[in-house]
């Protein structure tokens, strides 16, 4: 019972790193500057101003979309996975749980690691001045707890039969 509330509070901690990466506006950073995945912060005359992602040109915005749209997915399907292991753990049979929950955690999995992985490639690449922000980093924490996650219900499927 204490491995399943563990896991209950893990699930949670990853539901709120990926809601935080996604949602929070420091994936880059300079000086002046806050970028997230929907727009910019710029300090001026000593306010912060808002606006759209206007700096990326050409083929750059087919990569910042892909990025809003897999962390966006990343977050649905762990959500999704959270309210699957509870009907699991309700429902089926030993044997039976947390297959499905493990597949969902999987391709929240992917999803995070592939929004990171585009961001680094191919965003900021010529970027002289600022770095990562703390939400790319959570992004990548977060890559690592459903990783994690999804390696615990598979041990958790077979270890029941």
């Amino acid at each position: 019972m204490l491995v399943l509330a563990g896991i209950v509070v893990l699930h949670i901690t990853t539901i709120i790193l990926l809601l935080v990466a996604t949602i929070d506006n420091a994936w880059w950073f300079t000086e002046t500057e806050y970028t997230d995945l929907w727009g910019r912060w710029e300090f001026i005359n000593l306010d912060w101003h808002y606006s759209e992602l206007k700096k990326y040109t050409g083929v750059q915005p087919d990569f910042l979309q892909s990025v809003q749209a897999t962390s966006v997915l990343a977050c649905v399907f762990t959500i999704l996975a959270l309210f699957v292991f509870v009907g699991q753990l309700f429902t089926l049979p030993k044997g039976q749980r947390f297959l499905f929950t493990g597949i969902l955690q999987l391709i929240a999995c992917l999803c995070i690691m592939t929004a990171a992985s585009i961001y680094t490639a191919q965003l900021h690449t010529t970027d002289k001045k600022g770095g990562y922000g703390h939400c790319y980093i959570l992004a990548w924490i977060s890559f690592v707890l459903t990783l994690f996650l999804t390696i615990t219900y598979v041990v958790l499927r077979k270890r029941s039969e």
